[in-house]
């Protein structure tokens, strides 16, 4: 497995993380299939999903949410979680490579959002992320669409960005082909509708400006929200296991 990124990629990535509020409400919403609402009893696993900002959304919905990543500071994961009004250790974490874990525990979510696009063999990755599923629970992929306007974005301000994502894993239909093999069911691959453009925070004034002059285009494009290769920021990938 080639992976495009490595440790210090991520450490350098997250030294420049301000903490965030977990939304009461996602971006993804309106994509979460019916079994995804009301986790009471229920167990999540969010895979390279470091800090768990979504693990905690999940939580909310009354989840027990578990943190997959190889790489893992647990100082900002409970910053994360005092900041939000949230106890510490509410999300468990595990430090480890996803491709080197092993484990006999299913969960009934299992998901990932910004990950599977880090690697070449994206069927592969997705296999690793359907083992976890209990028969009957449910998939949920998100990644980003850098195939459109967001991808030349990142190309031109940020190539090393750009550079650490696989483009050839956000074509739909080699997606569907991926999923189509696998002991899936209710399969479904689309496009978000709202149009975002966005860089990485990094240091320096050029990114802060940068960034800005991005975050204006990106709220003039949302007056056309309309799902497609070009507008869309993300793919997102839903199914039941069989």
């Amino acid at each position: 497995m080639n992976n495009l990124t490595d440790r210090e990629f991520w450490k350098e990535y997250w030294s420049n993380y301000i903490y965030e509020k977990v939304p009461t409400r996602s971006e993804f919403d309106k994509y979460f299939t019916p079994a995804m609402y009301g986790g009471e009893g229920k167990t999540s696993i969010e895979i390279g999903g470091f800090p768990g900002t979504m693990s905690l959304y999940f939580k909310r919905r009354g989840y027990s949410p578990t943190l997959l990543d190889f790489y893992v500071d647990p100082k900002i994961i409970d910053g994360l979680e005092e900041s939000n009004g949230f106890s510490k250790g509410d999300v468990e974490y595990i430090e480890s490579d996803f491709f080197a874990f092993k484990s006999e525990k299913q969960y009934d979510l299992v998901f990932s959002i910004g990950f599977i696009e880090h690697f070449d063999d994206t069927a592969d990755v997705i296999r690793r992320h359907v083992d976890l599923v209990k028969p009957g629970g449910t998939l949920f992929i998100a990644l980003p669409n850098f195939r459109g306007l967001n991808g030349w974005v990142q190309k031109v301000f940020d190539r090393r960005n750009y550079d650490a994502h696989n483009i050839s894993s956000m074509i739909p239909s080699r997606l569907r082909a991926i999923l189509g093999l696998l002991p899936l069911k209710d399969v479904k691959v689309q496009y978000t509708a709202k149009p975002m453009l966005w860089l990485e925070p990094q240091k320096g004034v050029k990114n802060k400006i940068a960034r800005k002059v991005v975050k204006f285009f990106s709220h003039a494009m949302k007056l056309f929200p309309v799902p497609s290769r070009l507008m869309s920021p993300y793919i997102v990938l839903t199914a039941e296991k069989i």
